[in-house]
This record gives structure tokens, sequence and C-alpha cells, in this order.
């Protein structure tokens, strides 16, 4: 990618446009002098070598790419016009005629990097308008490279089902890691030592499945067929529905995101 290109994230001052304007910055896909950032209210102290505006429209005519990440409530506010530059959408939801229509602009993306991206582990599903062209694809596994993983998909309906299973990034482990936590205390283990205990396992969990070539379901079994202390712990959990509480999760996350795009 040309090391030229002008990046604006409107919504830069956030805490998710913080955390890919971080990620672009420290691999080098743009340089401070060629990333802007907007902001609502109070001008944020980090990334202080870049442009900062409370103006969108600003921070669309010196841009080359313009990154959207506000919450979809507030997209409604972000009247700008993109006069046919590259537009890429973090928000869930809105669809890509939504975006190309108000932005005016043909050439648009929806993605859905996660909470990851403050890591550079984020996985990004993404999803280019027909109009978008091999280099503005090439800007945004650029882009989303930086945060983590990316791959690009066949259908906004894939982007949909992915806000639940990858969007909520962090968020579904983290909940798992927070019930075996308060199961861990309530047993009367110290909350430090709970706490890094719990957390040593989901690192461990997430670094075995990184390197590993097995899909979760065959470490699963080869652990089970042990048939000692963990096959005891999995084969209670599934009776009693865990594997269902998790699809029904997923349906709830997939449906709210259809509802949003709905909503405008």
């Amino acid at each position: 990618m040309d090391g030229a290109l002008r990046i604006g994230i409107i919504g830069g001052g956030g805490w998710l446009g913080g955390a890919i304007a971080g990620a672009l910055l420290d691999t080098g896909v743009v340089g401070p002098e060629h990333l802007a950032l907007s902001y609502r209210r109070e001008r944020p102290a980090r990334l202080g070598a870049s442009f900062w505006t409370a103006n969108n429209q600003a921070l669309v005519d010196r841009s080359d790419v313009i990154v959207l990440s506000v919450r979809p409530s507030d997209w409604p506010s972000i009247a700008v016009n993109a006069h046919d530059k590259l537009i890429i959408s973090v928000m869930a939801g809105i669809r890509l005629e939504q975006l190309a229509a108000r932005h005016k602009t043909k050439r648009v993306v929806r993605a859905l990097p996660n909470a990851a991206a403050e890591v550079a582990k984020s996985y990004t599903p993404w999803i280019a308008s027909g109009q978008a062209g091999e280099d503005d694809r090439k800007i945004v596994r650029a882009i989303f490279d930086a945060c983590g993983t990316q791959d690009e998909v066949t259908s906004e309906s894939d982007i949909d089902y992915l806000t639940g299973l990858t969007g909520s990034g962090p968020a579904f482990p983290a909940l798992l890691a927070s019930a075996m936590m308060r199961d861990a205390v309530a047993y009367g283990l110290q909350k430090e030592v709970a706490l890094r205990a719990v957390s040593t396992v989901f690192i461990g969990a997430g670094r075995l499945l990184e390197r590993r070539d097995d899909s979760p379901d065959a470490i699963v079994e080869a652990l089970v067929n042990y048939r000692g202390t963990t096959a005891a712990g999995i084969e209670s959990m599934r009776a009693t529905g865990f594997e269902a509480a998790v699809a029904e999760g997923l349906s709830a996350a997939f449906q709210k995101s259809v509802s949003m795009g709905k909503a405008f």
C-alpha cells in the first residue's frame, strides 16, 4: 500500500477508533502525518502527532480513505459527503446501500473488528460493494491485518452473523472466565489467585488453538476421551444446556444486527 495514503477515522477519539489508529501507526501502515482523527467533545491526549479535528467533513476532505467508527445510534448525525472516496464502516447493522446513499460514494465496505484490535488480535470479517476495486480491497486488508486477522466474506448476512460470533470479541470468553472466577472465589480461593489461574487458562487455550491444525471440537473430544476430570466437567456442562445457551446467544446477537440496520 502506498505509504502516502491519507486515512481519516471519524470517531478516532473513541475506544475502537483509537485502537485502529494505534494499530495502523504501530505497523507503519500510515504515518502520523497522514492520519486524521475526529472527536466529539474533548480532544484526547494520545496520538498527538496526528491531525485532530471536531469537524468530520474537514477530516473527510483531507483524507483518501475514511473509516466510520461511531455507534450506530450516532450515525444519523454524521452527514458527511465522501465525494466517491472509499468509506469503511465498522458499525454493526448499517448496510452497504445505506452507507453509499448517505455518504455519496459507491466505494463502500462493511467491516467488523472487535475489542482485541487493541492488542492486534482482532478477527475482522468484511464485505465490499461491487464498485470497490482491487486497490480498495488491498487497503482494507492492510488496515485490518494491522489489527489482527481479516477475511473478506461473500454476503452481508455473513457480516450480520459474525457480529455475534466474532464482533463481540473477548466478551463471550470473558463471560465464561467470569463465571469460572466467581466459582473459584466461592470455593475459597483468593481473588488474585483465581484471576491469575483463569486468565492463564484462557491465554493458553488461545495459543493452543492458534498453533494447532485441529478444530476446537477435536481438541475437546481428545481431552474427553481420557475419561478423567475434564470429561466429567464437560459432560455436566453439556447436560445442563451449555451449547444451547451459546447458540441462543449467537442468534440473539445476529438478530440484533439485522434489526439495527432496519432501524435506519
